[in-house]
């Protein structure tokens, strides 16, 4: 007995810490959650972020540049193309992961991409914060992964993962860290030593028998009055057993073997968790994109692990059968300038591109565009089309809006708490274009 509340104490502790535990209490029919009854399962859809912290070179992926030296490794004869996407050729300068030619032929009619972003700034805090939430000029608001988790799972006990990166929540929605998959099976097998389902604290009698007695205390003291730190303390250590056990329905998605690349470990985290019906949304990262030195080399060696990463994630995702429901957004905080500098790298670049792929969005399509120059050229929002005369600069804010679109989350109180100052003549009409 005194292992098992030791364990139940610790998960109790990770509660009040708020690492990434929610309390069904406070989210599920309104105030409480009848006796015995598990937290549901969310069926998605799930969003997964992909973030290439540092700054990528845009145009050694979706937004090819052959003129004006802005890039040394092909002409502008060699640019490829895949129905509407064009995109630069990378497979005999790629070291490892996936070259662009075969990540187009195997998804670019599923993608959509925007070219000629302003990010207005082009610092890493600020850049990370305003890509991430949308909102340049403050502090709280919570990034888009978080906000559709807190809208569309807040009792999900892992509902918002995040790996990296810019990770505000708002203070709606716990922020879950769960940084490999060993940890993660402890965490899905609470009640067992070491996460091993061979080596249980419990047979499933005395387990049983352990639950039933913690659910006839908590019932016992339910309609008594008690102080808020004693309600409180009932109800996170409450929280805590019905959390573990939805939690242990990770274990059958986890994998057999690890996988090796960085981007692929937190996705099967992410995947398993979505799988389980225990996660909304996952911010994945990896980083080093800043090339201020060899930037050819060093973009050649992440953008392919990049990719790798996605189709990765794809795959995978066919294989638990849940690639219909997962919704894709890959961008970095910034691009990398035209111009080299003397060190043979690129430094900081306000004009940037974003990838969207997953349900609701429709393929093949590339909107907005940079000039020869890799400035961004103006742009009709409600025509989706540039507009050199009369049209607005794209900035994060707007693209975030469409998200919030896309997830059917614009009318949620947690959305109207954090608006995006957006004009109904700014709105990217028809973006997702389904």
């Amino acid at each position: 007995m005194n292992d098992h509340l030791e364990r139940r104490r610790f998960l109790k502790a990770c509660v009040a810490a708020g690492l990434g535990f929610a309390d069904p209490l406070s989210h599920v029919n309104g105030a409480t959650v009848d006796q015995g009854q598990e937290l549901p399962t969310y069926e998605g859809p799930y969003y997964i972020v992909f973030n290439a912290s540092g700054g990528w070179d845009t145009t050694y992926l979706m937004d090819p540049k052959g003129v004006g030296g802005i890039n040394r490794l092909y002409q502008e004869g060699e640019i490829q193309s895949h129905g509407q996407h064009r995109f630069a050729p990378t497979a005999e300068s790629k070291e490892g992961g996936i070259s662009n030619e075969d990540f187009y032929k195997e998804f670019g009619s599923e993608l959509l991409v925007f070219n000629g972003l302003d990010y207005s700034v082009n610092n890493h805090a600020p850049c990370s914060r305003y890509m991430a939430t949308g909102k340049l000029d403050s502090l709280a608001y919570p990034t888009f992964a978080a906000l559709v988790a807190a809208c569309k799972g807040q009792a999900c006990p892992l509902s918002f993962l995040t790996f990296g990166n810019y990770s505000a929540t708002g203070n709606l929605v716990a922020m879950s860290r769960v940084p490999y998959l060993p940890s993660l099976r402890r965490i899905a097998n609470a009640d067992s030593i070491s996460g091993n389902l061979q080596s249980p604290y419990h047979d499933d009698f005395a387990l049983r028998r352990i639950e039933q007695a913690m659910e006839q205390r908590f019932a016992s003291r339910a309609d008594k009055p008690l102080l808020p730190r004693q309600r409180r303390a009932d109800n996170m250590l409450y929280a805590a057993q019905v959390n573990s056990k939805a939690l242990s329905r990770v274990t059958p998605h986890l994998p057999t073997e690890i996988p090796k690349q960085r981007l692929a470990k937190q996705a099967e985290i992410a995947l398993a968790s979505f799988k389980a019906g225990i996660c909304v949304s996952a911010n994945l990262s990896i980083g080093q994109f800043d090339s201020h030195a060899n930037n050819d080399r060093d973009q050649m060696k992440l953008i392919p692990e990049l990719l790798e990463g996605i189709a990765y994630l794809l795959r995978r995702a066919e294989e638990l059968q849940i690639r219909e429901k997962i919704v894709v957004i890959a961008q970095s905080e910034m691009g990398r300038t035209p111009a080299y500098n003397s060190g043979h790298g690129k430094d900081h670049w306000s004009i940037g591109s974003m990838m969207f792929l997953g349900p609701g969005v429709q393929g093949d399509r590339v909107i907005g565009r940079t000039d020869e120059k890799q400035f961004a050229v103006p742009f009709n929002a409600e025509r989706l089309v540039p507009d050199a005369v009369g049209g607005i600069r794209i900035r994060p804010e707007h693209l975030h809006q469409s998200l919030r679109e896309l997830a059917g989350i614009v009318d949620h109180p947690h959305s109207a708490a954090f608006p995006l100052g957006i004009k109904n003549t700014e709105r990217l009409i028809g973006l997702w274009g389904v």
